[in-house]
């Protein structure tokens, strides 16, 4: 079958980030490319962008807040949007996934609940319970699956700057870590820290932070997760900090996994 190479990028605006996107995919090829919070209704998204580029496009978004979407070299064989659970929100714009013959893709955009006084919190754990059930909807742990995205979640100490200060942070909190613990204990691997176990492993670099790039001061809430069965046929995951440096970057970059398939 050959190699399977999966990114994860919030871009934080999709229309803002083309520059960004087409240089970045000019070398960095993938065969299944993961968007969050593309911040643009579907009537606006720039689909000609991806297919001059070789790549299909499925999207859901709003206008100036949310929005997902999966670009791939092959149309998938299935796909839809939203946590189909009767619930509201329904997470349109928040999650999509997609079937490539028995490969399954999800990719998530969790809320990051504002503050943990706040209203959105207890929706943001809300949201985890609700894709733990949602991922088992579509096989997990028994099918080929990778869950990718934005998270929102830092799930361990090595996974942020700095730990000792985060311990209220809606990202870092003992609650929402331990709602990323229970989702992963559906049957899902943390790819990513099964090639990189150190230390200094970020996907996102706070622009409020004055040199959080060129001091390493970030977070890890990016991830790529999947199924024993693909895990353990990765090959590698890493995170791309070079488009983060780049002329009008996106606050987060780039996570890649590459499974031998």
């Amino acid at each position: 079958m050959g190699n399977f190479r999966i990114a994860t990028f919030n871009v934080n605006s999709v229309r803002s980030r083309l520059p960004v996107l087409e240089r970045w995919l000019k070398n960095n090829r993938v065969d299944c490319l993961c968007l969050q919070e593309t911040k643009v209704e579907d009537g606006s998204f720039p689909t000609p962008f991806f297919e001059d580029l070789g790549y299909h496009v499925v999207f859901s978004g709003e206008k100036s807040y949310n929005g997902v979407a999966v670009a791939s070299t092959v149309p998938p064989d299935e796909y839809g949007f939203g946590l189909d659970d009767g619930e509201e929100p329904s997470g349109r714009t928040r999650i999509a996934w997609c079937r490539f013959g028995d490969l399954r893709v999800a990719n998530a955009y969790v809320p990051q609940g504002k503050s943990i006084d706040h209203p959105d919190y207890p929706m943001k754990l809300r949201f985890f319970k609700r894709m733990e059930a949602f991922l088992r909807s579509l096989g997990v742990p028994k099918e080929r699956l990778v869950l990718v995205g934005d998270l929102n979640v830092a799930p361990t100490d090595i996974d942020v700057t700095h730990p000792e200060n985060k311990r209220d942070h809606v990202c870092f909190h003992e609650e929402v870590r331990e709602a990323f613990r229970s989702l992963c204990s559906t049957g899902l691997v943390d790819v990513f820290r099964k090639h990189r176990p150190g230390e200094g492993e970020f996907s996102f670099w706070d622009y409020r932070v004055k040199g959080a790039l060129e001091r390493n001061i970030g977070w890890r809430i990016d991830h790529i997760l999947a199924t024993a069965l693909l895990a353990d046929v990765s090959i590698d995951s890493y995170s791309d900090r070079e488009p983060r440096s780049w002329e009008k970057p996106s606050d987060h970059t780039a996570v890649v996994a590459e499974f031998k398939i």
